[in-house]
């Protein structure tokens, strides 16, 4: 059995590692693949759209179903857990490879293979997921501990992303397949030999226990669904605002390396701020970060590089926190529960939906209602342009704050003596 945790970089690593190739994947298989469908194969957009919709809906709905499963599987033992995982992986890399390299043609057959390959792609990625997640949050510990073990995943997950978002377009998309398989394999390899956590005995409950009874649960979950909206909204327009507001399209690489180097980079001066301010003082003092960055960008026009490559490293920085503090604060409601040990996969299995639900409302809501307010993309409009403008920044920093006045009233002045 491997050695509990003791915060030792190696440790680290054998936990996180495997966060780089499950970030690796997802950034081709939500902005990538449409284009490729659509580019290489003539798929017409709007039943590609609905195809990718159809299987991202499914795919958020069964996260809570995985949950248990995990759970099931952690109660009977820690390798079980791994060795589903192990299959998935081998499940996630084939399906991967064949939903970009489909062995069919024509519309119908390409979307027919297009959806039942991100049924399977998607199903075995939430199961990985979700079984690193809980893995993560059963290790236990004080609030440093849990930050600093979500640190470890989500960093190794954003340099994941930094990789995927060059490799298909220096490499070609059958490298990046390769590549793939070969990280998540490393990943998996190294999470065996990884800290494992312990397992609390079950004790007999005539009432079944869920998530959603715990307060704390719902709670926190409010205040991660309209922080989450606000940040998926931004993410959603940043493309438009860079390209029309900013006119600086061929600083786009740039802007989004700076972006997720600054999350990656500032992870370590979170987990730090946590042994002095908390969990929750410190993602509000993340939040409050991006609204100035997010302020910020609402004042910049046209050919403003350098200050937006500021608001991209300030709004970086506040990532970090939202990515690492959060499901540290999830644990500690997991472990004041008494439910560690027990119901990790079902907390985690519920967070990611509320994750994947952030991404819906802010494509189902910010873009039909962008276009009704005049904007439209390439438009040099001032209405349209404003419209931009207000969307993508001042929108967000309206969520943010709302989230952040939530955190205040619903956690920080709650007298139930959650991580502050």
């Amino acid at each position: 059995m491997a050695p509990s945790w003791t915060g030792h970089p190696l440790q680290g690593l054998s936990y996180g590692a495997l966060g780089l190739p499950l970030a690796f994947v997802a950034l081709p298989l939500y902005v990538v693949l449409p284009a490729h469908y659509a580019t290489e194969f003539g798929v017409p957009l709007a039943l590609l759209g609905a195809v990718l919709l159809g299987a991202r809906l499914a795919d958020a709905f069964i996260d809570p179903w995985i949950g248990r499963l995990v759970d099931g599987l952690f109660r009977h033992s820690v390798r079980r857990a791994w060795a589903l995982s192990a299959l998935m992986g081998a499940v996630l890399a084939a399906g991967f490879a064949a939903l970009f390299f489909p062995p069919v043609r024509g519309t119908p057959a390409l979307l027919t293979w297009c959806a039942a390959l991100l049924l399977v792609t998607y199903f075995s990625y939430s199961t990985v997921s979700v079984t690193h997640q809980a893995w993560g949050a059963m290790l236990g510990g004080g609030a440093g501990q849990r930050a600093g073990v979500v640190a470890w995943r989500e960093g190794c997950a954003l340099a994941g992303v930094l990789v995927a978002s060059v490799l298909p377009s220096l490499a070609g998309l059958g490298v990046t397949a390769a590549v793939f398989a070969v990280l998540l394999a490393l990943g998996l390899g190294l999470l065996a030999r990884a800290p494992q956590p312990g397992r609390e005995p079950v004790l007999p409950d005539p009432r079944p226990i869920r998530p959603w009874d715990v307060q704390g649960f719902r709670r926190l979950l409010l205040i991660y669904l309209l922080n989450g909206v606000a940040s998926a909204i931004a993410a959603t327009l940043v493309l438009f605002f860079i390209r029309d507001r900013l006119q600086a399209a061929a600083f786009e690489p740039l802007f989004l390396a700076l972006y997720f180097a600054a999350a990656a980079l500032a992870m370590p001066l979170w987990v730090r701020a946590v042994a002095h301010l908390g969990l929750a003082r410190s993602w509000l003092l993340g939040m409050l970060l991006a609204v100035a960055a997010f302020a910020w960008a609402a004042m910049l026009g046209a050919g403003d590089v350098l200050a937006y490559a500021l608001v991209c490293a300030a709004s970086g920085m506040a990532l970090g926190a939202d990515l690492s503090l959060p499901p540290a604060m999830l644990a500690g409601v997991i472990q004041r529960a008494g439910h560690r040990g027990r119901l990790e996969g079902a907390y985690f299995g519920w967070w990611n939906f509320a994750t994947k639900l952030n991404l819906a409302l802010a494509a189902g809501a910010a873009l039909p209602l962008l276009q009704l307010a005049g904007y439209e993309p390439g438009t040099r409009e001032p209405q349209g342009l404003l419209a931009l403008t207000l969307a993508y920044s001042l929108l967000p920093c309206a969520l943010k704050l709302t989230a952040a006045a939530a955190l205040y009233g619903l956690w920080l002045r709650h007298p139930s003596g959650e991580d502050r």
